[in-house]
């Protein structure tokens, strides 16, 4: 036991399980996403070179701006109001300290291991959508008509719809990644293509329209991405399916045709003055005039991220839009959000996080960083993805599992290309870490097959 400890490869498994659990947790198992995290520290703290890991870990741009957003909640508990969301929601954030901290002080994973948790959370992802398709086809009819107006269909493990839709993209994009991979066997290559597939298809019969945008933003980036590297004919040819590829589903699918007469329906009732106690999107566009009047009055710190329910209530006192109070909902927008809680203040922290890691060149060399800082993206125009609590592990568990890590894994490489050019100097260089620490590419992406 004590060789397994100083080897490293307790810290290292510890790690793994913690992935593992998280990538269930979110699929299916509410208590695991709780677990993984606790997991994840544990795993650090089972590191034998923790302690020089430490200088590491605090110069990781990712994991001390991930850090700083706890920072900023804690510190505005001078100006909250409502004290007892304060707490909760400071306890609530505690995981983005948690799993950064797993990420940037545990031994790190291998490929072989970070490979069994992308394709287990491509083929989980996949799994859970077929098993929902199934339950859309027992009544379809019925499906449809709630579909219309305006309701969506849960995951078979009743994932939040959002979410799930996003999962589903996120496992498109990786699953065509990962068959990239050197170390995928044919039998995995097929399986990942298929699960891709399904995910796909799986978006567009159930009309998840957070999804569906996710999606299709992915390709379109991927389609300018090819025409500025001259891939032209690719390119063009991708620009003329993200065209035809909506038009299609609208004309084949009935699902698809409903959500976008719903949408458009619902919209409308908005924009006519009408009764909008009935429709989503029409609410959210009602959230949304009630935020930015309350922003333009508390523009540098916001409310504080605990008041801003208390805020938007009170400013439905003085326009309600005629909304019954169950109906006066919060801003569905995670920028918005952000200024209303936080203010200039509060929303520079979320671009810092979310788009900080495009402006180094190890991340925009990695696609799935990109694709998973897209998605995000996306998604925060149109929902508030960090107030729903899958929604925050969701993003905290992929924000660890590839920017923390993969910024760690290029201060390693750095550091031993310093080492090297320094090898003929006088000073000393540190000693290696124990076990797999040693490794400076056990981080690496595995090196893919040619194309």
């Amino acid at each position: 036991m004590q060789q397994y400890y100083l080897s490293g490869r307790l810290s290292q498994h510890l790690l793994w399980l913690a992935c593992v659990a998280g990538v269930v947790g979110l699929l299916a198992a509410r208590a695991l996403v709780a677990i993984a995290p606790i997991v994840g520290v544990v795993a650090a703290l089972a590191n034998p070179q923790v302690r020089r890991e430490i200088p590491d870990y605090l110069r990781n741009g990712a994991a001390m701006r991930a850090g700083a957003v706890v920072v900023f909640l804690l510190l505005s508990g001078f100006y909250t109001s409502e004290r007892a969301i304060w707490r909760h929601e400071l306890f609530r954030d505690l995981t983005w300290l948690g799993v950064p901290l797993a990420f940037g002080l545990a031994v790190p994973l291998t490929a072989r291991q970070r490979l069994v948790v992308g394709a287990l959370f491509v083929l989980g992802t996949a799994a859970v959508g077929l098993a929902t398709l199934g339950q859309y086809a027992l009544n379809p009819a019925q499906a449809n008509q709630a579909i219309h107006v305006g309701q969506n269909m849960q995951a078979i493990t009743r994932v939040f719809h959002i979410t799930f839709g996003v999962m589903l993209a996120l496992a498109f994009f990786w699953g065509l990644l990962l068959r990239r991979n050197a170390l995928m066997g044919p039998l995995l290559r097929a399986l990942l293509l298929a699960a891709a597939v399904v995910a796909a298809g799986t978006i567009h019969v159930l009309a998840y329209r957070t999804g569906l945008l996710v999606l299709y933003t992915g390709l379109l980036a991927y389609a300018v991405r090819l025409l500025a590297g001259k891939r032209l004919a690719i390119g063009f040819g991708l620009l003329v399916l993200l065209g035809l590829g909506p038009w299609a589903a609208y004309h084949t699918l009935q699902s698809v045709h409903k959500r976008v007469d719903s949408t458009v329906w619902d919209v409308q009732q908005f924009t006519l003055g009408h009764d909008i106690n009935d429709y989503s999107l029409a609410q959210r566009l009602a959230a949304m005039e009630t935020a930015g009047a309350i922003v333009g009055q508390h523009w540098l710190l916001g409310v504080g991220p605990a008041d801003t329910r208390a805020a938007m209530m009170d400013q439905y006192a003085w326009k309600d839009f005629g909304l019954r109070s169950a109906n006066r909902i919060e801003v569905h927008n995670q920028y918005l959000q952000a200024l209303l809680g936080g203010g200039a203040v509060g929303l520079t922290l979320l671009l810092a996080v979310l788009f900080w890691p495009l402006t180094q060149a190890w991340a925009r060399r990695n696609a799935a960083v990109g694709f998973f800082i897209l998605s995000q993206a996306t998604l925060m125009l149109v929902d508030a993805p960090l107030d729903l609590q899958i929604g925050l592990n969701l993003f905290v568990f992929c924000y660890g599992y590839l920017v923390v890590a993969e910024e760690r894994h290029w201060r390693a490489g750095s550091a031993l290309e310093s080492t090297r050019e320094n090898a003929f100097s006088n000073s000393k260089p540190a000693p290696a870490a124990v076990g797999v620490n040693s490794n400076p590419t056990a981080l690496t992406t595995v090196p893919q097959r040619p194309a």
